[in-house]
Order: structure tokens, then sequence, then C-alpha cells
């Protein structure tokens, strides 16, 4: 019989740091920290107290989730890139997932997703309820098309599970599909005035 998988997950690509550290449908422990700066300096301190309070090491770890937007530019590099680098040195696959993909983990079709995008807008996705989804698009939120379901998310009801926690579930779900290596879902391009920091490079 084959054992559960072991997942370590991790979000930043909005305000905040999200871990969570799974085993099968059983979550171990997970955390949020809101912060608008510095996830490149906590995520991985974060990882190491929820891997300490779950009980795991990083040797133990059979899958790694990351979330890869829509959302922060920065943000998402600073994840998927310490997604990428886990993954190698642990000989792991890394799966990326979308917040779409995460907001929507649990609910019943046809649902609407909303994510934050700042400056009055959001990312927007409808999940019909065949399963199919549109196309990602950023919108006003006033300008919210009409939808059947519950919109999950930015400007309405809170998503089942907590972000890291929805993505080490589907991570640990899709682990099998081959992945590729998770890359940023960008809907926009970055912000034209350049961070002080360089973002952390993607190697294709």
């Amino acid at each position: 019989m084959t054992s559960a998988p072991i997942v370590l997950a991790f979000d930043t690509a909005s305000a905040r740091c999200a871990v969570a550290v799974t085993r099968g449908d059983d979550v171990l422990a997970w955390r949020v920290e809101e912060m608008a700066k510095g996830q490149a300096e906590r995520l991985l301190v974060i990882c190491s107290e929820v891997l300490d309070e779950a009980g795991i090491t990083l040797a133990d770890i059979d899958v790694i989730g990351v979330g890869i937007g829509p959302g922060n530019f920065t943000g998402i590099r600073i994840s998927v890139s310490a997604a990428r680098g886990l993954a190698l040195g642990l000989n792991v696959p890394a799966v990326g997932v979308t917040a779409f993909d995460a907001l929507g983990y649990g609910q019943t079709a046809p649902f609407a997703c909303a994510v934050d995008a700042r400056r009055d807008h959001i990312y927007f996705q409808i999940t019909a309820e065949d399963g199919r989804t549109s196309d990602a698009a950023i919108i006003r939120l006033e300008d919210c098309p009409p939808h059947e379901g519950p919109l999950i998310g930015a400007g309405g009801r809170q998503a089942t599970l907590p972000i890291a926690v929805a993505i080490a579930h589907l991570a640990g779900a899709r682990r099998n599909d081959t992945p590729q290596r998770p890359a940023p879902f960008y809907l926009r391009p970055a912000d034209a005035a350049p961070a002080k920091d360089a973002p952390p490079k993607i190697l294709t």
C-alpha cells in the first residue's frame, strides 16, 4: 500500500506568506503571515517553523506545491523560485497551482473566483457547471459579469480552505501528472517602476 504523500506548499502571490504541510488529506500544520514586503526573507523561515510544528523534515517531503498567481509580480517569482530550488535539491516534483484553482478547491460548480489585483481591479474567472473555465481576465470589481453560483475570493465569500492548504491538496493530487516546472501565471506586466531589489531570476 502506497503511503499518502507529504506536501510542503506555500504562496506569496499577495501581501502574505502562506505555508502548509499535509499528509494526504490530513493537514499537519499551516500558517499565514500578512506582510506587504519581506516575503523573500521570511518564506523559508516560515517553512522551517511549520515543518517543525508538523514534526516533518525536508527529507520527508514528497511534493512541493506553490501558488503561481495571478498576483504580485515579485511575490510570485519569490515563491516559484523557492519551489524550483527546493524541488531540485530534494529530487521531488514541484507542482504549480493557480489562485483560481486554490480558491475553487472544494466548491461545487458553478461559481466564479476573484483575486485582488489592486487599483480597484480583480483577476476574475468563471467555472461553469460542467467544470469548464472561462479565460482569466482583469476587470473592475463593479464590472463583474453575470455568472451562476457564488463569487469566491475578493468581494465575495471566503474560500473553503486556507490558500496554502488548498495548494497542498491540489499539488498532492497532481503530483503524478508529470507536470512541467512551475512558472509564474501573470495577467498583466510588472509595474513600470522597478523594485529596489531585483526579483529572483527564473531559469527556463
